[in-house]
């Protein structure tokens, strides 16, 4: 049979697991009594693991926001895990607060792990990664996390938004956070414009979540309003092309941050591509890369530059003699 001790760790254990647990439930996990439950939450409590008793028809035991954390118990697979997370974390974390406390973190782990894992997850430190190697600039972890909550729990979040040399407050309703190349962005309905907007978290002076909830709507897809508003992001040439091709074809050479896809109902099998471009001389690349028939709907020096191409292949691909 179980010692007490075991006994007591396991209750733990199942509680970390989340949500509230009902003292017949843990009971028969624990193979005791209520009452003994109820005195193995007494010893955690004691412990200072602060286990909250829930009253009324679907009360029982949880663990309640504290202010330290409780002892974790994690299985080997779970300590690799947040070993490897960790690692992530302190190479491309969004700050350079969170990156140190992520290296912190990790040599704290290490500390107390098993000897059987002690010396195989401190070689996590040593992964690479192929994202850009100086971060992009710092979006705050509160921001961060106020913006994460507001977004779960459907409430307003007040926001005061930099950009260049003006500043705005506005109230945004948050579908989400999305993280894309080492920035981190907040979408939702903006009260300012009464539309879906993307803003930067770094460039978020103040967020503070509101009063009251709103309803997203059911299609409501972060991911695709970020890439969307990076591909709209106004640079010195707005392109429109209607090439045939399947969207899955396209995609593989103008991913969802760089162009937006539209159907072209007025020409059966074909795809309106939109994007905007600091310079023609790639996106004429970007074509030829394709493959397939287009047609250049704007600007008319695009024209130009696919002949220009035309014409450095052409010279390229001759026989030298």
């Amino acid at each position: 049979m179980p010692r007490p001790t075991a006994r007591v760790l396991a209750l733990l254990e199942l509680l970390q697991a989340g949500g509230t647990r009902t003292a017949a439930e843990l009971a028969e996990r624990l193979e005791v009594d209520e009452r003994t439950v109820r005195r193995y939450a007494d010893h955690l409590l004691e412990l200072e693991v602060p286990v909250e008793t829930v009253r009324g028809r679907y009360g029982g035991f949880r663990i309640a926001a504290g202010s330290r954390l409780p002892p974790l118990m994690l299985t080997d697979e779970e300590a690799v895990a947040v070993a490897l997370g960790l690692g992530g974390v302190a190479r491309t974390g969004p700050s350079t607060a969170v990156r140190t406390a992520a290296e912190t973190a990790a040599a704290k782990l290490v500390r107390v792990l098993p000897g059987r894992l002690a010396a195989r997850v401190p070689g996590v430190a040593d992964v690479r990664s192929t994202a850009r190697s100086h971060p992009a600039p710092e979006a705050s972890a509160d921001a961060i996390t106020t913006a994460t909550t507001a977004a779960r729990e459907h409430r307003p979040l007040r926001i005061r938004h930099r950009r260049g040399g003006t500043t705005t407050t506005r109230t945004l309703l948050p579908w989400g956070v999305v993280e894309h190349e080492g920035r981190w962005y907040v979408t939702g309905l903006d009260s300012a414009s009464d539309a879906v907007r993307t803003f930067r978290m770094d460039r978020l002076e103040h967020v503070e979540i509101g009063t009251g909830r709103f309803e997203p709507p059911p299609d409501a897809d972060p991911v695709r309003e970020v890439l969307a508003a990076l591909a709209g992001t106004p640079r010195d040439f707005s392109v429109r092309v209607l090439v045939r091709a399947s969207e899955d074809r396209i995609r593989r050479t103008l991913p969802a941050s760089v162009a937006v896809l539209e159907p072209a109902p007025e020409e059966e099998g074909w795809v309106r591509v939109l994007l905007e471009a600091a310079r023609l001389d790639w996106v004429a690349g970007a074509l030829a890369l394709l493959d397939a028939p287009f047609r250049i709907e704007r600007p008319a020096a695009l024209r130009d530059e696919v002949l220009r191409l035309a014409d450095r292949l052409r010279a390229r691909a001759a026989d030298p003699d």
